[in-house]
């Protein structure tokens, strides 16, 4: 409960358990919005048919979402061409950006709902078809893309290693700081009591400490 500033007490909880609903819906709504099956055609020859397989039996949400024709048998004995990626597979196996991602012009995306929480963002997965031949158009071809791929892993190792360096030279320079400071802290240094007189009549100091003694004369 929360004070309204009103005169009366609000029931915070109530309005976050509103909010997350709305967000579950709206998110529901966006992969709903994919899922409109068109009608079938009596005439088979006006039916869309596997680019695959030849067969009529197509996956329509395929079709919608990113405009390919496949019926699910096919889909599943060709992974290799129709398997979804999700965005981080994308980005780091084949370097796409996320502007790029988010082109649906340039990459259309299928919506799934989040594994990790209803009210976030939905998933976006891709067709690996589609990203394979955008990023071998990028980096020009499987080999361009190879070679990317090790620059970029070169590059992160370098960063990696220049890091660690200056890590262990900070680490040594502390060392070498602390190793002075304890020398400095341990030179031992005498601290002499009041003068006293020896058999001869002179006056001795004794470090406090160490016993070591010096003359001094009296005036």
């Amino acid at each position: 409960m929360v004070d309204s500033k009103g005169g009366f007490l609000v029931d915070e909880g109530g309005a976050t358990d509103e909010r997350i609903k709305m967000l579950e819906k709206q998110r529901a709504d966006q992969r709903a919005a994919q899922k409109l099956d068109p009608p079938v055609f009596l005439d088979a020859s006006k039916n869309p048919k596997c680019a695959e397989c030849g067969s009529i039996d197509i996956d329509h949400l395929f079709k919608r979402v990113f405009g390919l024709l496949v019926c699910e048998k096919c889909k599943t004995e060709h992974p290799e061409k129709y398997s979804l990626l999700t965005k981080t597979e994308c980005k780091e196996d084949y370097l796409l950006t996320d502007p790029e991602l988010r082109d649906h012009e340039i990459l259309p995306h299928l919506l799934k709902a989040n594994p990790h929480k209803a009210t976030w963002n939905n998933m976006m997965l891709f067709v690996r078809l589609q990203v394979e031949t955008f990023a071998f158009q990028k980096w020009g071809g499987p080999d361009g893309l190879d070679k990317e791929w090790e620059r970029r892993t070169v590059e992160a190792k370098k960063k990696k290693n220049k890091k660690f360096v200056q890590a262990l030279g900070d680490l040594r320079r502390k060392t070498r700081e602390g190793e002075w400071q304890r020398r400095q802290d341990n030179t031992h240094k005498h601290e002499f009591g009041v003068v006293e007189k020896d058999e001869s009549g002179s006056g001795v100091q004794r470090c406090i400490e160490c016993g070591f003694e010096i003359e001094v004369e009296e005036f």
